[in-house]
């Protein structure tokens, strides 16, 4: 497949507490497969969906850090971004770290606090499926810095930002009524429409695309003042599934935890989901949304 573009989401895995629970739940819900344990790389998993590399489980490695789905974006050269993050105002984390002759793996924090991953690939490319179900289809920033992380990803990867209405800030709860980005009304009757024009959702866009949504690799919504101060800033990462309710149930069967009713917005049906182990990600039905928004380009 063609290598992913520069700043375009190319990879995901989850850290969790307990790798054979996440295999199980993880297996069921969306039919995933899964390689042998890496011991060398600290029993890194592979994740297949129909035979193709779609995700990875870690177990993890200190029980203080925190059990989460992790986001990796292209770079052609890390070295080369971990400097120009750290002249952006973020902070390096690991890397560049070599692994073998898989890759490049830098993790950093953004001005904002969210955590990410940047992945120069050898061997191992990314994604070899994506923005099909049971694979990657998405990615959300919630930050509460939303003006310095536009800065920051400007100045990291290049993106352009497409701004829809004009900017609010996510209320409640995460997960706690509409899409990122839209506001749940008191009655929650409001038009999904409405809901967005309102709260201004940033889409980002890859260097040398026009600034369109239809162009978007991922978006950044600001958080209110309802989210608990606790909470940091995060990634959230939606996968695509063929039936929304269907996966919702399931996942409850599973021990997970759904964080909103299933719900419809103009990019498909969706609903956010912690999973037995207490990490949060999205699922997303898209077929009645005419198109994907995930790209890879060269």
């Amino acid at each position: 497949m063609a290598a992913f573009a520069e700043g375009v989401p190319c990879w995901v895995d989850a850290m969790l507490p307990d790798l054979e629970a996440g295999k199980r739940f993880y297996g069921e819900l969306f039919g995933w497969t899964f390689g042998a344990s890496e011991p060398r790389y600290g029993h890194y998993t592979q994740v297949f969906h129909g035979g193709r590399n779609v995700a990875a489980l870690a177990p993890k490695p200190d029980g203080r850090m925190p059990t989460v789905w992790n986001i990796y974006f292209a770079t052609h050269d890390a070295a080369a971004t971990a400097a120009r993050i750290r002249a952006a105002g973020g902070q390096l984390i690991t890397g560049p770290m070599p692994l073998g002759d898989f890759g490049v793996m830098v993790t950093a924090v953004d001005p904002g606090g969210a955590v990410f991953g940047v992945w120069q690939a050898g061997s191992h490319p990314g994604f070899e499926e994506h923005g099909t179900p049971g694979s990657y289809g998405w990615i959300e920033l919630r930050t509460r810095d939303p003006e310095r992380v536009d800065a920051f990803y400007r100045a990291v990867f290049g993106y352009g930002t497409v701004r829809l209405g004009k900017e609010k800030e996510l209320g409640g709860q995460p997960g706690e009524g509409k899409r990122p980005g839209e506001e749940r009304e008191p009655s929650g009757g409001a038009g999904v429409d409405e809901g967005r024009q309102e709260a201004g959702i940033v889409f980002w866009t890859p260097r040398g695309k026009p600034a369109e949504p239809g162009h978007a690799i991922g978006a950044r919504a600001a958080m209110g003042d309802r989210f608990p101060a606790e909470m940091p800033a995060h990634f959230l990462t939606y996968f695509v599934v063929a039936n929304c309710d269907e996966v919702a149930r399931r996942a409850r069967a599973l021990g997970g935890r759904l964080l909103n009713d299933p719900e419809d917005t103009p990019y498909g049906r969706f609903v956010a989901l912690a999973d037995n182990q207490g990490a949060h990600f999205a699922v997303v039905d898209t077929s009645a949304a005419g198109s994907s928004r995930t790209e890879s380009g060269a």
